[in-house]
């Protein structure tokens, strides 16, 4: 009889163990699984949702003096800007939290929509070399950032960021559909959106 009692508790000590041991590598699972998760739409990284051209002239002059300013050079050019603009939402400006418990990915701010990059193309019309100011290779290339600086200066006026804002259910829904693979869900109810002073694109 204490053979078999014995038994009995032997068993369902191992069984206890057993389960035990289950529950902490299931929980670990769930762990690593968000943390893949988050990863993974961290990864993402910039998701462009709406692009606009841009056609504009540009005017260029430069005025170098010499000899206590007596004498002067100028050099000026028309510049024709032709540019594509690129707005969007940056993913990795998104504060995520997982709960592991019910399996879902929550979403508590969204960033606002952003110039993700600008391309560029100039044509130089009307370009004039000053006597002892010439364009140089320098000048090109210092010509070509003040462009895209006013490109950007253009992109506000131009309504894109309104545009991205409505565009931003796109990007929701690509990140719900990378939470569903794994059979996570998505909640964005607490969901809040920066509003914060749009970022200049970076060099």
């Amino acid at each position: 009889m204490e053979i078999f009692i014995s038994l009995i508790i032997g068993g369902l000590v191992v069984l206890a163990i057993s389960t035990y041991v289950k529950h902490l590598k299931n929980k670990k699972r769930v762990s690593s699984q968000s943390i893949i998760l988050l990863d993974k739409i961290k990864k993402v990284c910039k998701f462009i949702t709406v692009e606009g051209d841009f056609a504009e002239i540009y005017h260029y002059e430069d005025v170098k003096e010499r000899f206590l300013k007596l004498v002067s050079s100028r050099k000026k050019a028309l510049v024709v800007i032709n540019a594509k603009a690129h707005v969007g939402f940056d993913f990795n400006k998104i504060s995520l939290e997982a709960n592991q418990n019910t399996k879902t990915v929550i979403i508590k701010s969204f960033p606002q929509p952003e110039i993700l990059s600008i391309e560029t193309n100039l044509n130089y019309y009307d370009k004039k070399d000053g006597y002892f100011n010439k364009f140089e290779a320098a000048d090109l290339t210092a010509l070509n950032e003040e462009a895209k600086q006013h490109i950007l200066k253009k992109v506000p006026e131009s309504g894109l960021y309104n545009v991205a804002k409505q565009e931003a259910l796109e990007s929701l829904q690509l990140i719900e559909n990378i939470v569903e693979t794994i059979g996570w869900t998505l909640d964005y109810q607490s969901l809040t959106i920066h509003s914060e002073e749009q970022p200049k694109l970076t060099k």
